[in-house]
């Protein structure tokens, strides 16, 4: 038996038991009952199981979790609550940038990423991140919407 990794995911510590070559998607969703990231291809591919590693939007369905050990992984369920949502989230809903939910997450996440490293993005920087996250059933313009919202604080408070 391994000794157990130790992950810090929305600034909780746990002590995994899982081995380690485990898809971090799995730890996520199976131990720690973290519903955000979603599996959808498993080959990192789609974005449905979009997180963030220290504040850079990551594949978790093919992330092992012996490389997660000591970095900040943050999901859905960590940038805010149903109370106070994240500007990103508030964004989402204002513009009501979902229809399916496949792609929620990792639009979600890969737009909070953006966010974190380019506060005031364009249009063309904004299609640039969210172009590798697969959206079944066509909410791109939402999307967009949602982003450009939420990098305007006095809109996205709305």
């Amino acid at each position: 038996m391994t000794a157990p990794l130790r992950l810090v995911v929305n600034g909780k510590t746990h002590d995994i038991g899982a081995a380690p070559d485990t898809p971090l998607l799995y730890v996520l969703r199976n131990d720690l009952e973290l519903n955000g990231p979603k599996y959808g291809c498993g080959l990192g591919e789609c974005g449905a199981c979009t997180v963030l590693i220290d504040n850079v939007a990551a594949r978790s369905c093919v992330i092992p979790i012996e490389g997660c050990t000591g970095r900040e992984i943050t999901t859905l369920e960590g940038l805010g609550t149903h109370e106070r949502p994240d500007p990103v989230q508030r964004a989402f809903i204002a513009e009501q940038g979902a229809q399916c939910g496949y792609c929620l997450n990792g639009m979600i996440m890969s737009a909070k990423a953006l966010l974190l490293r380019n506060p005031n993005p364009c249009e063309a920087e904004i299609l640039e991140a969210l172009r590798y996250n697969l959206c079944r059933c066509g909410a791109h313009v939402e999307i967009v919407r949602a982003v450009k919202r939420a990098a305007t604080p006095e809109r996205a408070a709305t």
